[in-house]
């Protein structure tokens, strides 16, 4: 037998969200959704209207369903109820702000550079939060010590950026 094609593959990147965040994400109107609440608190009715101008056009029903889906993935959540005439209004906002980007192809070839600088230096920050855990060889406990890393670090850096 030959051999046509074979790559190495290298770990690039580490995406620490779970399974039903995934599942929920996998509808693009969800993805919308999360962005849209990004700083901002709106009511189903409100999604549904700014959906519309985007042209997806649905059912308040099904943005409801949609909306449902995110808030037991933990992506978004009630931030405020409103009462009206006896009628409860829930307004959603979420912690998470979603890009929606695609990297370009030379990215490696620009910024190889830069990556092996801030991985240089990453690298003293990484080696003190694995101090916290104790020593494993277990693969799940690695992996998980190695996502709660990757959430520590995510959020540190989330809170660098949205300061600007």
């Amino acid at each position: 037998m030959s051999i046509l094609m074979e790559k190495e593959i290298s770990i690039d990147r580490i995406i620490a969200a779970n399974y039903e965040q995934f599942r929920a994400l996998e509808d693009p109107i969800r993805g919308k959704i999360v962005q849209m609440l990004y700083k901002k608190k709106l009511n189903v009715e409100q999604i549904n209207r700014r959906l519309k101008k985007l042209g997806y056009k649905k059912a308040v029903t099904t943005i409801r369903h949609h909306v449902e889906i995110l808030k037991n993935s933990s992506l978004v959540e009630i931030v405020k109820i409103e009462e009206s005439r006896g009628a409860m209004t829930k307004y959603y906002g979420t912690s998470a702000k979603l890009l929606d980007f695609t990297l370009p192809p030379d990215f490696d070839k620009n910024y190889s550079k830069i990556i092996a600088k801030t991985s240089l230096k990453l690298g003293k920050v990484v080696n003190s939060i694995l101090k916290n855990f104790s020593k494993t060889r277990k693969v799940h406990q690695i992996n998980y010590n190695n996502y709660i890393t990757a959430e520590i670090i995510n959020r540190a850096m989330t809170n660098l950026l949205e300061k600007k």
